[in-house]
């Protein structure tokens, strides 16, 4: 879905930052809103990432910024009606810029009482809740724990509670078509998102043309959900429930000119690869095999073909990198895609790759941990894992990226890196980044950094008797990177595996001083690897504290900091992208405050890191509950930190 930004004009209507009201001729109250934030929740059969991801698409095209944050559970199909099978999806979208998926729902449609009472908690008081009434039984109650109606017995009294038989409502609009009620009732997803698209004033166009497409082959089914989408359209419309509609201008103020999409993380991840090959002009090889959730970066990769794409589904992931780095010898640009559980099979083969000094990215896409832990929920607890994941000193840059749309750009500086220093690279996202989405500006080709590099292709050495060979191990000087010599390259052959090179020759060798030199050599190269330095968001320059963050926390600490500002304090933030290296100016960045504070969704890695680095008294604030942090979460133990400083 794009969308054209002419301009960086303000929004049209509606006050900035407020909300107006007015009535259109004829037609319901509308008022009009800066910002709004959506929590769609049902079963895990209710088609609520599907419902989640149009609303946002046609989000998307009306030109709001907006963050996302799908939510559902790891098993397949989880039981029906129960706590542990509700699925959700969070949109926040407004008329300016905006940073999170949102602190907490002004809107909650729940399609059943375990939709309800799973995410009650979270709804304000004063919020709307639309619930399908239809579902709301005796025993659909009892299988949550429910004594009585929570729509009958007071409890939701502090809410605008729209009650709306959605599932006979639909079946009603579907009774023109050849299907029974249980199929008719599955369409009832696009009954509320056609309610809520007029609600919002959601553009109609992109979802019908969306849905004839999706069922193609089954053209009554497109056409009976095309019906069922309507259908909610009109109930809104005319209805005497829903007696005002809200309008949310377009956010053309918070982007730059140029033509915009909404993407998510591991689509923007798998761009930004096919992307770095183009750029280097090598072949794309990706060796991977299925894990949640990096399972859609190989399966957006193998649609690519046509730019030279090789995507190998193998049948273990020790199998996949093996292949991966066959790909990386034999000239390709080589990718590996997997989450925390898959990087410790992948250990031994990350290691072999830093002994080869071959480019290899490694895709590590986070998730709660350990073992097989909370495949769909998302952390950032792998980073230790990715320093020292390895038997031996094995070296490895780390690339981490901030937003879903900065997944792009970060595997373009991890191939970079990749390419340049001949070592693998690990790139961090997480399950937030990778399933979240927002609008990405798409870059102009002729902005993308140029990657290509040269092949070794004759003798780089001469021996004292003046006879000239290939030495594997000669390195560039400046970035201590060794020839990358193709397979079949007459003259060039040389030998390879996991046994200790000569410095140079790249023999075998078990002399301690070259064990010595070799290790330290490679540990050079990684910390002479080119980053840019770190910059720090202090307005005022006399802020005592820093908000240090990385990867995904991004988002939520740049809202925290910006409450705290508003409130009148003063306070730093700085967001690293490398993680190793670490920015030359980094520790003396973290000098000129007295308190350091780094929010992680771990229990203090990056902390542990920086204190361990920079000999600063770094304090962690941590949260490991799957979920992203909350803004004003943050904000409050911000303000406690100022306020004990």
């Amino acid at each position: 879905m794009t969308s054209q930004v002419e301009s960086p004009a303000g929004p049209q209507s509606g006050p900035e930052g407020g909300q107006g009201s007015g009535r259109d001729a004829g037609s319901k109250e509308v008022r009009r809103l800066d910002r709004v934030i959506i929590r769609f929740a049902g079963d895990s059969g209710d088609g609520m990432q599907l419902t989640g991801d149009r609303f946002t698409s046609e989000t998307a095209s009306f030109g709001n910024d907006l963050s996302t944050l799908p939510n559902f559970p790891a098993e397949i199909r989880a039981p029906a009606g129960t706590l542990p099978g509700v699925s959700s999806f969070q949109l926040h979208f407004a008329d300016h810029d905006i940073l999170t998926p949102g602190d907490a729902p002004n809107v909650l449609v729940a399609m059943n009482p375990a939709a309800l009472k799973a995410n009650i908690a979270d709804v304000p008081r004063g919020a709307e809740i639309i619930v399908n009434t239809d579902e709301f039984t005796k025993r659909a109650m009892a299988k949550v724990g429910y004594a009585g109606s929570p729509l009958e017995d007071g409890s939701l009294d502090g809410y605008r509670v729209h009650q709306v038989p959605l599932t006979t409502l639909t079946v009603e609009a579907l009774k023109g078509f050849e299907l029974g009620r249980k199929e008719a009732g599955r369409s009832k997803n696009m009954f509320a998102l056609g309610l809520l698209s007029w609600m919002y004033h959601r553009p109609t166009e992109q979802t019908e043309a969306f849905l004839r497409s999706k069922f193609a082959k089954k053209p009554d089914i497109a056409e009976a959900n095309i019906a069922a989408f309507r259908a909610g359209w009109n109930f809104g419309e005319t209805t005497e429930d829903f007696a005002v509609s809200y309008e949310v201008a377009p956010a053309s103020s918070a982007f730059p000119p140029g033509t915009y999409r909404n993407i998510s993380g591991n689509l923007a991840l798998s761009y930004g690869l096919v992307a770095a090959s183009q750029q280097a002009d090598l072949p794309l090889f990706l060796g991977s095999y299925p894990i949640t959730p990096a399972s859609d970066v190989l399966h957006e990769l193998s649609k690519h073909k046509n730019f030279g794409v090789r995507s190998f589904q193998a049948e273990d992931e020790i199998a996949g990198i093996g292949a991966a780095l066959g790909a990386a010898f034999g000239g390709s640009l080589a990718v590996t895609t997997t989450s925390g559980p898959g990087v410790a099979l992948k250990s031994e083969t990350i290691g072999l790759a830093v002994s080869l000094e071959l480019p290899l990215l490694i895709i590590d896409i986070q998730r709660g941990g350990p073992s097989t832990g909370l495949p769909t929920k998302t952390e950032q607890a792998d980073l230790l894992q990715a320093m020292y994941g390895r038997n031996g000193e094995a070296p490895v840059p780390i690339v981490a990226p901030s937003t879903p749309a900065d997944c792009f750009t970060a595997a373009l500086d991890a191939a970079r890196i990749a390419l340049t220093y001949r070592t693998p690279v690990f790139l961090l996202s997480d399950g937030y980044l990778a399933n979240g989405s927002e609008p990405w500006r798409i870059p102009d080709v002729d902005d993308l950094p140029d990657l290509r590099v040269r092949f070794a292709s004759g003798a780089n050495h001469e021996l004292d008797d003046g006879t000239e060979v290939f030495w594997p191990y000669k390195r560039d000087p400046h970035t201590l990177a060794r020839p990358w010599a193709v397979p079949g390259t007459p003259g060039l052959e040389h030998r390879i595996g996991g046994i200790e090179k000569q410095d140079g020759t790249g023999n075998i060798s078990y002399d301690p001083a070259n064990h010595d030199f070799m290790v330290r050599t490679r540990q050079a190269k990684v910390d002479g690897v080119e980053v840019p330095d770190t910059e720090v968001d202090d307005p005022s320059g006399d802020a005592k504290l820093l908000v240090l963050g990385w990867g995904s926390t991004y988002g939520p600490i740049t809202a925290a900091v910006r409450r705290v500002r508003a409130a009148g304090d003063e306070i730093a933030q700085a967001h690293l992208r490398h993680l190793n290296p670490f920015p030359r100016n980094l520790g003396e960045v973290l000098e000129r405050y007295e308190k350091v504070v780094i929010p992680e969704m771990n229990l203090g890695q990056l902390a542990t890191l920086i204190r361990a680095r920079y000999l600063v008294d770094a304090q962690s604030y941590t949260q490991v509950r799957g979920l992203p942090f909350k803004a004003e979460q943050l904000a409050t133990a911000l303000k406690e930190a100022l306020a004990h400083g």
